[in-house]
């Protein structure tokens, strides 16, 4: 019995550390052929822009894989009582390599977490509120993930706007063709103010 609660910790620890990865790279790749105003300004009401989804996600990983499980990241970050939102976009003088290079060592750091740990093991998330603040990496996993995948899909949709292109991974991505968006947004268009006149 206690060698298949084993095989399942492993198979579900190889699952989340695998759509993990994926949504890194998903990530990482809304950037790609960005001019650097493009990748950095601010591109909703709330600031929100696709280098700081990048800073952001990285600095994440970073304390939660790292200060949870008394293994400090060793980039530095400054203590998570001072954060003022700094972490949500890039100064002048971050260059886009810097922030792309600090999360792929983040990637690494993580990784190394994730691979040396099992999935009890027992973590502390001092900025988590009473009953939560002790908790385990099979959680810590599962709420990583849940923020790379709500930041990956802004990224899609910010990158969408900017350029109309979507897509998971590059060798994924398919020619745009614009008269049959055109023609699929219309009949959206038609649905909602059908749906709109019929409720009035």
């Amino acid at each position: 019995m206690a060698g298949s609660c084993r095989m399942i910790d492993e198979f579900a620890k190889d699952n989340l550390h695998g759509r993990l990865r994926r949504d890194r790279q998903a990530l990482l790749w809304k950037l790609d052929g960005l001019s650097e105003y493009d990748a950095r300004r601010p591109l909703t009401a709330t600031g929100t822009n696709l280098l700081g989804l990048v800073k952001h996600v990285a600095t994440v990983e970073a304390r939660y894989f790292g200060e949870v499980f008394d293994r400090p990241s060793p980039e530095p970050l400054p203590r998570w009582q001072d954060s003022n939102g700094s972490d949500l976009w890039a100064t002048e003088d971050e260059t886009r390599d810097q922030i792309i290079g600090f999360y792929r060592r983040t990637w690494e750091h993580s990784d190394a977490t994730i691979n040396e740990l099992p999935l009890d093991a027992p973590g502390h998330v001092p900025w988590w509120p009473e009953p939560y603040l002790n908790t385990n990496l099979f959680a810590i996993m599962v709420h990583v993930l849940g923020e790379s995948i709500r930041h990956a899909g802004h990224a899609d949709i910010l990158r969408e706007g900017l350029d109309g292109r979507t897509g998971v991974r590059a060798e994924n991505e398919k020619q745009i063709d614009e008269e049959a968006r055109a023609a699929y947004c219309a009949k959206i268009e038609q649905a909602a103010r059908s749906a709109a006149s019929i409720k009035a």
